[in-house]
């Protein structure tokens, strides 16, 4: 009997990359090479300790990643525009690992895509985060990589971080999404596991396809009342607008007000193939049920 082959599975201790390696630690079809910055967080040790290849590489170090990609037949590659906010970085680490990942002839890549709006609303809508994404697929066709692009809706999880419920003073909690009442795609990070899974183990189904994934497609107002039940807080749509949005003060304000304006565009996304990849993905309700308690913080 063969030995199981590889796949080198990027951002190990983080969302995406960490929810791919344990999708495959627990199936056992491949094996899995975690591929960290930092061996020593909790998250990579835990994936050491269920059978995982701990690889030390960076995404900025052309060499690690050679010895990072050798002998392996499969890649799940995600990059993240969030931690430098430098586009031409994030694009520069994608081509990279397309290029080592040509020249070792990796026979499937599963990269964690996006579109390039600006390409797709000439130039009208420049969503950073989305285009160095959309850039990096369009390399990898350009080079006729075996390559499967998963395109990620809203994490649900980001209702507990970016887009959580804040006070209103007036005794109940808003949800400052400028959705303008369109309905928008969302999906729990930890269930991208089982997606990338299945597309691993259907090489000829998927290679060349970009999917966009969904298991819910709920307008904020829909949210905010689901989080309600489960809760027990009163939640309602604030209705902000994206210019109202914008004028907030952090970091990316400007770069998510975009997003908005393209979700409300209404991108490709679809449930009944998520589903089928993955058909214990959850849905909002059902997300909700398990991760209410983390709502009773504040």
């Amino acid at each position: 009997m063969a030995a199981p082959r590889t796949v080198a599975v990027f951002g190990a201790s983080g969302n995406q990359g960490g929810s791919v390696a344990m999708a495959l630690l627990k199936d056992g079809t491949f094996k899995v090479r975690a591929i960290t910055r930092n061996p020593r967080k909790k998250e990579v040790k835990e994936l050491k300790r269920l059978g995982a290849e701990i690889m030390k590489a960076d995404l900025d170090n052309e060499e690690s990643l050679f010895d990072a990609l050798k002998e392996v037949y499969g890649v799940f590659l995600v990059t993240d525009y969030w931690e430098y906010m430098d586009k031409d970085r994030e694009v520069q680490q994608g081509k990279t690992v397309a290029d080592i990942s040509s020249h070792l002839g990796v026979k499937h890549i599963v990269f964690s895509g996006l579109e390039n709006v600006k390409k797709l609303t000439n130039e009208k809508l420049d969503v950073p985060h989305f285009d160095g994404k959309g850039e990096i697929e369009d390399y990898f066709k350009e080079l006729g990589a075996p390559m499967t692009s998963v395109r990620m809706p809203d994490y649900f999880e980001n209702f507990l971080d970016v887009f959580k419920p804040v006070k209103s003073g007036k005794g109940y909690y808003v949800l400052d999404i400028p959705m303008g009442g369109v309905p928008m795609d969302g999906m729990s990070v930890k269930d991208l596991g089982g997606v990338v899974l299945a597309i691993l183990k259907s090489p000829e189904k998927y290679i060349g396809k970009e999917i966009g994934l969904s298991t819910d497609k709920l307008t904020i107002e829909e949210y905010a009342a689901i989080m309600s039940r489960h809760t027990g807080k009163t939640i309602r749509d604030s209705k902000i607008s994206t210019k109202d949005f914008e004028k907030q003060n952090f970091p990316g304000v400007q770069a998510l007000a975009k997003m908005f304006q393209f979700y409300m565009k209404q991108p490709h996304r679809n449930k009944d193939v998520t589903l089928m990849l993955n058909p214990k993905a959850q849905s909002f309700e059902e997300w909700m049920s398990i991760n209410k308690n983390a709502f009773m913080k504040d």
